[in-house]
């Protein structure tokens, strides 16, 4: 008798409980540059920042993932301050992950790119 009503508080468990993720890449940009020749330098590889947020239920919206935070901490991931330097971020991809508990379920969205310095006009290195 108890080990049918604990097999079946653990079953119960399993399908309340899980997990999910969606990822996007998403290549949109309002600028047009072209990473070519000598004209950047990565300033770091795979940079990456995230935020959290907290849904009842599962499905109750109480605080949602903020992009902007996300992107906020992966600047801040840098460690070195970005005012008035040419920088974007290339490769940016964006992934959104869920935890699923009984009671509620905490939603994350992680952005990461490789951030990069435009240093000015490429140079040919061929000559005429």
């Amino acid at each position: 008798m108890f080990k049918s009503i604990a097999l079946a508080l653990v079953v119960s468990t399993l399908v309340l409980a899980g997990c999910s993720d969606r990822g996007e890449y998403k290549q949109n940009s309002g600028t047009d540059v072209s990473l070519s020749g000598n004209n950047y330098q990565v300033v770091k590889a795979g940079a990456e920042g995230s935020s959290s947020g907290f849904d009842l239920f599962g499905f109750i919206p109480i605080v949602s993932p903020s992009y902007a935070d996300a992107k906020a901490n992966l600047y801040h991931s840098l460690g070195q301050s970005l005012v008035g330097r040419p920088i974007a971020l290339a490769n940016q991809t964006q992934d959104r992950s869920s935890l699923y508990l009984i009671l509620f379920s905490i939603p994350k969205l992680t952005l990461s790119a490789d951030v990069v310095q435009f240093d000015g006009a490429a140079t040919s290195s061929g000559g005429k």
